[in-house]
């Protein structure tokens, strides 16, 4: 066995004991051994293997797929550019916390810095983005056992740096794979057996390095001078502003929330969503000026990365508004600058929120009574205006689309305008996951996402996935809708509210008139494409929604498809305006 088969048969099989379910592969040359030890895990039922033919799409589809499952997704490119169509999803993931391995197949030293074909540094390449990164010695002969070990054992540390086993902090690693020529393995064994001999692993399939039960920093709380603590004994009105978070975060926030009478302002993928406690339209409560500064929290906890809504950012800045933070990760948000403290999430991120409650503080009664009374209140005002058009606007879409969906689904929202719309509009539904790149908030790589995120959550047992993204989202990642041969086809149904481009930029400030001419070319960026056709060419079954009425007879055709809904921008730019009014009305 020559040295890049023996290197890609450990590392594969490390990877395997190590956690790994799913692996996204690319095609390429120098990335040949690697493919093919995961092509033959994937004859031996040990993984499940995803090949696409663009590395951005790829490295998206990993995302999704760990993000949904929680395990460590490892993607695989040749060298070259091939590896820079990984950066997008790489700082998504960072911000976010997602386990992604980056393999990255590259040329041997001796071939680095000679103008050999497809040769850049990468040695490096994500900078600060990835939680480790490495340089793999190149594979030699003759140094077998020494090699085993350091190649087991690297595999494994990788493993436990990105799924925050010891940090608690999770998020991306790069494995950067120097391979010599001979690149393919000798003969032709398309199930070859399991590493063995000097290649062995552990006994009994056992990783080469696990972590040990009950490790990791605990509870972490860094205090600020006592100049910052309110006085004991005094009835303090607290509020929780959770952002998007693991899902683990936000049920353990509802639990303690609803235990202390705290209203919760939950984003949709922040876990809180739906729990006891949660608010409706927590935006537009916060936009009426009024109504929010006679309700202006004493202390707001501040749970995952709150992105969504300017009023809650201006929450966070006030002055008078003392702020704790929960965060998984080290560069925890702190939108304001007034974090007076923070919490990690270890061992228990329920032990840590009431680490944080301060002892002789008390809820005053009937404090989350009036959040949810004035929620119900702008609930109605903003049905009442919405019920009262016959189209299927995009506000409507994403309040009618949450309502409908079977208990058990999963929900990918896109960046711009759908998950604003979800949360503005929206009822707070228990028992949907919904998930969100909100780490970098970015529109790429969205329906590779939800297709990963899909087929994680269906492979685990769970029921049908939906996404909710626009037209320039769709767009921009058509390429993930071109599914790897005879792979797994997720039920998975895209639902696309088309404006023929940019809507969220029709929400710019007023700018002066001569500005206007120039807003459809550089803002707007109509597109002029027949949606529905373009996803029947790419393969999927597409259906065209009108009104209302239509939307549930097409959800319930299951997917894979694409359910596209006709909108215009400056009618939805008009439309939010009066949502907006409308909800404050209802507080004045």
């Amino acid at each position: 066995m020559n040295p890049s088969t023996a290197f890609a048969r450990v590392l594969v099989d490390e990877l395997v004991r190590g956690g790994v379910a799913d692996a996204v592969v690319c095609p390429g040359s120098r990335s040949a051994p690697v493919a093919l030890a995961l092509h033959q895990a994937e004859l031996s039922d040990r993984l499940r293997l995803h090949v696409r033919i663009d590395e951005r799409t790829a490295a998206f589809l990993a995302l999704g797929l760990a993000k949904a499952s929680g395990r460590p997704v490892p993607v695989l490119t040749t060298s070259g550019t091939a590896t820079a169509h990984l950066h997008a999803a790489v700082l998504e993931a960072d911000e976010s916390g997602i386990p992604l391995l980056l393999l990255t197949a590259d040329r041997p030293p001796e071939l680095r810095g000679t103008g050999a074909n497809q040769t850049i540094d990468q040695a490096g390449l994500y900078g600060g983005a990835v939680r480790w990164a490495t340089d793999v010695g190149v594979p030699e002969v003759g140094r077998e056992e020494p090699q085993n070990r350091y190649w087991r054992s690297l595999t494994a540390r990788a493993l436990l740096v990105a799924t925050g086993a010891l940090s608690g902090d999770p998020g991306p690693v790069h494995l950067n794979l120097a391979l010599r020529d001979p690149l393919l393995p000798e003969g032709h064994d398309p199930r070859p057996a399991l590493p063995s001999g000097v290649w062995a692993g552990r006994p009994a399939d056992a990783p080469w390095t696990a972590a040990a039960v009950g490790t990791g920093p605990g509870s972490m709380v860094v205090s600020a001078p006592a100049a910052a603590t309110r006085t004991p004994g005094r009835a303090r009105r607290t509020l929780v502003v959770a952002g998007d978070a693991p899902v683990s975060l936000g049920r353990s926030t509802s639990v303690v929330a609803a235990q202390r009478g705290w209203p919760v302002l939950g984003e949709p993928s922040s876990g809180t969503w739906g729990g006891t406690g949660s608010v409706r339209g927590a935006a537009l409560l916060l936009g009426a000026v009024p109504w929010a500064a006679a309700h202006r929290p004493d202390r707001v906890v501040v749970v995952g990365r709150p992105t969504l809504s300017r009023p809650v950012a201006a929450l966070l800045a006030h002055p008078d508004v003392v702020v704790d933070t929960v965060s998984p990760h080290p560069g925890w948000p702190d939108a304001g600058r007034g974090t007076r403290r923070v919490g990690g999430v270890l061992p228990d991120p329920g032990a840590v929120l009431g680490e944080l409650d301060v002892s002789g503080h008390v809820t005053p009664d009937g404090w989350a009574d009036e959040w949810t009374t004035a929620a119900q209140r702008v609930g109605a005002a903003v049905d009442e205006v919405l019920d009262a058009s016959p189209r299927l606007t995009a506000a409507r879409l994403a309040r009618d689309l949450v309502a409908a969906l079977p208990a058990g689904a999963l929900l990918v929202l896109g960046s711009s305008n759908p998950v604003r719309d979800v949360d503005r509009y929206a009822v707070p539904r228990a028992g949907l996951t919904v998930l969100a790149n909100r780490g970098v908030a970015g529109i790429d790589g969205t329906v590779s996402t939800a297709i990963g995120a899909a087929l994680a959550h269906q492979g685990a047992g769970g029921g049908p996935a939906y996404a909710l993204m626009g037209d320039l989202t769709f767009l921009h990642d058509l390429q993930g809708l071109l599914l790897g041969d005879g792979e797994t086809v997720p039920d998975l149904t895209v639902v696309v509210p088309d404006n023929d481009g940019g809507g969220i930029f029709a929400q710019l400030e007023p700018g002066r008139p001569e500005h206007a001419a120039g807003y459809r070319r550089v803002f707007g960026t109509p597109h002029g494409r027949d949606l529905v056709a373009v996803a029947r060419a790419l393969g999927w079954a597409a259906t065209a929604v009108h009104d209302p009425a239509q939307l549930a007879g097409a959800l319930a055709l299951g997917g894979p498809r694409v359910v596209v809904v006709r909108g215009d921008q400056h009618a939805e730019a008009d439309l939010a305006t009066r949502l907006r009014d409308a909800a404050h009305a209802a507080l004045a």
